[in-house]
């Protein structure tokens, strides 16, 4: 009997082929709470302000797209200052109730926005998986938990805001621009300490992501978050430049380049706004002969290719001791091979697609640079599914 079952399995090339190669089958998440989302929409949004769906007239559209297959998710409205005048309007008028809750009443609609999150867990980790390009993995995995945590601890800070905060009090409108990298994750660093200590915020999220936010904004509604409190209006790069520069935007938070960030510094100069950035760097990784090398390659795997590299403090410079260079350099290339590629809704993939082709351009020019400086470019061939 062991006999016939071990050659039936070598004939189907199935469990015995796996057992040789201990390569991952494909584990493809099912986007049908997506696409459902999406449809009840009319795959058509536009801004979300006072909780409730604004769809301007005579505005230009934007189509928001899945980088894995190019395909068209929906279309989204590119905003204008009559747009922005709408939400910070509304963020002005619902500051006056917000600010003077108490801190416990504040922290109970956070603590109720993080379980509605919670509820919609899956339906958010696959929008976010399929407007950015980033695996579901680490939208299951690490995005949504992370906002989970931040809705919970900034709400842990409003219950205490009144005894261990003496003397603190809230700015008033806070303007939240944020990319499109971890568009939800850096959405909840803004929009949660904000709306703790009483403020509230109109936030533009990225361009290129502005679903999940829009999807944030409908759960906070479904809380029961009071109308104007968070308001999200989308559009252009220059969006955001009217954005913080409103007159009754008190606050503007922003991640993002370097060079915009200099240019929101410029705009807000001598206006009495206050004023926070975070923007891109470069993170070096310093590898000595003393470390614990294969530990160290997983090391730069995570700091560099995690979410296909797109990241601010991603490790983009590698700094190896001489006596271990050429070890250590083998190490990562054998690592390399193993590193699987494809749609972001794979479970069992490391990576999925840069956010827009105009990214995987600006990547083959630095190779280029590189070659050009006189850098050895080595060539791997990836798994891709």
């Amino acid at each position: 009997m062991a006999g016939k079952i071990e050659a039936k399995l070598k004939g189907n090339n199935t469990v015995a082929s796996i057992f040789e190669s201990m390569e991952y089958g494909p584990a493809s998440e099912d986007d049908k709470v997506a696409q459902a989302w999406l449809d009840d929409h009319n795959r058509k949004f536009g801004h979300f302000i006072n909780n409730k769906w604004e769809h301007p007239e005579d505005r230009k559209t934007y189509e928001t797209k899945d980088p894995c297959r190019g395909t068209v998710l929906a279309s989204t409205v590119q905003g204008t200052k009559e747009d922005v005048d709408l939400a910070v309007n509304a963020a002005k008028t619902a500051y006056k109730s917000w600010s003077a809750l108490s801190g416990h009443a504040r922290a109970r609609y956070l603590y109720s926005i993080a379980r509605h999150v919670q509820k919609h867990a899956r339906l958010i980790a696959v929008v976010e998986a399929l407007d950015n390009g980033k695996t579901i993995r680490e939208t299951r995995d690490c995005d949504i938990p992370l906002v989970v945590r931040h809705l919970y601890y900034h709400a842990g800070w409003a219950q205490l805001m009144d005894n261990e905060m003496k003397g603190w009090k809230s700015i008033g409108v806070v303007g939240a621009i944020v990319p499109w990298n971890f568009p939800l994750m850096l959405l909840a660093w803004k929009v949660c300490p904000a709306l703790a200590m009483g403020n509230t915020v109109v936030l533009k999220p990225a361009t290129n992501t502005r679903l999940s936010a829009l999807l944030f904004a409908e759960i906070c509604a479904e809380a029961g978050l009071p109308a104007g409190v968070f308001n999200v209006i989308t559009g252009g790069g220059a969006m955001g430049s009217t954005l913080a520069v409103h007159p009754d935007v008190d606050k503007v938070g922003f991640t993002g380049s370097t060079e915009v960030g200099q240019i929101l510094r410029q705009a807000t100069a001598g206006t009495g706004k206050k004023l926070s950035l975070e923007l891109g760097g470069k993170s070096p990784v310093v590898v000595f002969d003393s470390a614990d090398l294969d530990s160290a390659v997983e090391g730069v795997v995570d700091a560099i290719w995690f979410n296909q590299g797109q990241v601010c403090s991603a490790g983009s410079r590698l700094l190896v001791q001489e006596t271990v260079f050429s070890t250590f350099i083998d190490k990562l290339k054998l690592r390399m091979k193993s590193l699987r590629i494809g749609s972001s809704l794979d479970k069992t993939l490391d990576m999925g697609a840069v956010i827009d082709p105009c990214q995987q351009k600006f990547i083959a020019e630095y190779v280029e640079d590189a070659r050009k400086e006189g850098a050895e470019v080595c060539i791997i061939f990836i798994i891709f599914l």
